[in-house]
C-alpha cells in the first residue's frame, strides 16, 4: 500500500455516494420545487438535502436535490418518470445515481507542484467523495516522485520537436486511456486548444494565481506588487476557449501590505492556490456547480 493511502475502504470514503444527486435548470415558474419533490416521493425517494436559487435578472431557476432512491430502483426508471415533467417545465438536468463508481480525476502540472501535492494528499485521505486522482500528467518530470509516492500513474509528455499540437494529441490520448472524468490543471503552464476544451465541457478545472478578473495573464503577483494592492487572491474556474475567462467556481483572498515583497506575495498566493483548487474540485465532484452562461451557481 502506498505510504499516502489512508485506511479507508471505498465504502467508507464515498460518504454520500449512496445517495442520488439531481441538478436542474429551467425557466422560473410557480411550483417547480413542489412538483420535483412530489415526483421524487412518488417514485419512492426520500429527500435528504435540497437547495434552490432563482436568478432575478434572467428568471432562470436552479435546484440541487440529494435523495435516497427507492431500493433497487435503476436510474433508467427514474429518468423515465422524470422525463414528462422535464419536458413540461423545459428542465435541463444532470443526474448522478446512487452507487455510481468514483470519478477518475486527471491532474496536469508543469514545474510547480504545490497544488499537485495537495490534491494527491487529499485524494489519498478520502477528502474527495465520489472521486480520486487516478492520473498525473506533466510536460516535465518534476511531479513524478509525488505521483509514485501516492501510487498514482505518472505520464511524462514533453513538448518535443514535433511541436505542441502533437504533444497535446498525446495528452488527450492519455486522458482518454485513463478514462478521465475530470481534468484538473494544477499550474499546468500550457494553453489547451479549443478542440481539447471541447472534449471536456465544464470538466476542466484551472487554478489561476490571481483574483480574477484582475491581473489575468502572466506574472499576476508581479502585476499586483507594481499596483500596490492590499489583497491578493486565487481563482479556480472552468476552462473555456477564452483564456482566464471561464465560469468561476471558487475564490479566496489574503491580505498583503507595502512590506510584502513579490516573493512573500508568491508564498501567500501558493497557500491560497492549494485551498481554492481543492475547494473547486470538491464542489465539482459533489455535484454542487451549475454553469449558466459565463457564470456559475454553486450550492455549498
Amino acid at each position: 500500500m502506498p505510504p499516502w493511502r489512508g485506511p479507508w475502504a471505498w465504502a467508507d470514503r464515498l460518504g454520500n455516494a449512496a445517495t442520488t444527486r439531481l441538478l436542474i435548470e429551467c425557466p422560473d415558474a410557480r411550483g417547480v420545487v413542489a412538483r420535483v419533490a412530489t415526483l421524487i416521493a412518488d417514485t419512492g425517494g426520500n429527500i435528504l438535502d435540497a437547495d434552490q436559487h432563482t436568478d432575478p435578472d434572467t428568471r432562470r431557476f436552479f435546484m440541487r436535490v440529494e435523495f435516497e432512491p427507492s431500493p433497487g430502483q435503476p436510474a433508467s426508471a427514474f429518468e423515465s418518470a422524470f422525463a414528462p415533467l422535464a419536458g413540461e417545465l423545459s428542465i435541463t438536468h444532470r443526474l448522478r445515481w446512487a452507487g455510481a463508481p468514483p470519478r477518475r480525476v486527471a491532474v496536469l502540472c508543469s514545474t510547480e507542484t504545490h497544488c499537485l501535492s495537495d490534491l494527491l494528499w487529499r485524494s489519498a485521505n478520502g477528502e474527495f467523495a465520489g472521486g480520486e486522482v487516478s492520473l498525473v500528467l506533466s510536460n516535465h518530470e518534476t511531479g513524478r516522485s509525488l505521483a509514485e509516492q501516492a501510487g498514482v500513474p505518472f505520464v511524462h509528455e514533453p513538448i518535443g520537436a514535433d511541436g505542441k499540437p502533437a504533444q497535446e494529441a498525446r495528452v488527450l490520448e492519455a486522458l482518454g486511456s485513463a478514462g478521465a472524468d475530470l481534468v484538473v490543471l494544477a499550474r499546468y503552464m500550457q494553453i489547451l486548444s479549443p478542440g481539447a476544451v471541447a472534449r471536456y465541457p465544464a470538466r476542466i478545472v484551472n487554478i489561476h494565481h490571481s483574483f480574477l478578473p484582475a491581473f489575468a495573464g502572466a506574472r499576476p503577483y508581479h502585476q499586483a506588487f507594481e499596483r500596490g494592492v492590499k489583497l491578493i487572491g486565487a481563482t479556480s474556474h472552468y476552462v473555456t476557449d477564452e483564456l482566464d475567462e471561464g465560469p468561476i467556481i471558487a475564490q479566496q483572498t489574503a491580505r498583503v501590505s507595502h512590506r510584502d515583497a513579490v516573493a512573500e506575495m508568491v508564498r501567500k498566493g501558493r497557500d491560497l492556490e492549494r485551498v481554492v483548487l481543492a475547494d473547486a474540485v470538491r464542489l465539482h465532484l459533489d455535484d454542487r456547480v451549475l454553469v449558466s452562461g459565463r457564470r456559475t451557481v454553486v450550492f455549498r
